[in-house]
């Protein structure tokens, strides 16, 4: 099944300056970019990406640590596509815990940040990117981060050679 997610550069992989070994992870791996942009988002829009769900889920402070976070610097936003897309990004992000995810992951090889140090520090686990957890988070997150006119369909050299 082909779909599409949402895949946020945060600003510690921009600021890193990863966004390119990181997009090319994805890209090698057969996921087609169909939209791309570097933006520098408010609070109030981190809050439409962040929703009061996040706060149940983990917590206020947890939330307002990601807001802080994500609002620090640029972001680089994706659309990805592809077989299984949802599930593919996932599995190359690594799990949340960069301490936990596997070598060979993005997390796993450019992240080393733990759940205990974040909390002892009162700061937000810096994990380089955001990846939708589910087929409902990507048909929630592409649209509020991407118009249509934004995202766009082509064909990739592979797509040619296999029809």
């Amino acid at each position: 099944m082909i779909e599409k997610t949402l895949v946020l550069l945060k600003p510690d992989a921009v600021q890193r300056s990863l966004a390119g070994e990181i997009i090319s992870r994805f890209e090698r791996a057969g996921l087609k970019i169909i939209g791309m942009k570097l933006v520098h988002i408010d609070k109030e829009f981190a809050r439409k990406h962040y929703t009061e769900d996040v706060a149940k889920r983990r917590g206020e402070q947890v939330r307002n640590w990601l807001i802080e976070y994500i609002t620090e610097g640029p972001v680089v936003a994706l659309v990805l596509e592809g077989v299984d897309a949802i599930d593919h990004v996932r599995k190359l992000t690594g799990v949340t815990e960069p301490k936990s995810a596997a070598p060979g992951t993005i997390r796993g090889d450019y992240a080393h940040m733990s759940y205990g140090h974040a909390d002892e520090k009162k700061i937000p686990i810096k994990n380089l990117v955001h990846a939708s957890g589910n087929k409902e988070d990507a048909e929630f997150e592409v649209p509020l981060w991407f118009s249509e006119s934004e995202l766009f369909d082509y064909k990739t050299v592979h797509q040619h050679l296999t029809q």
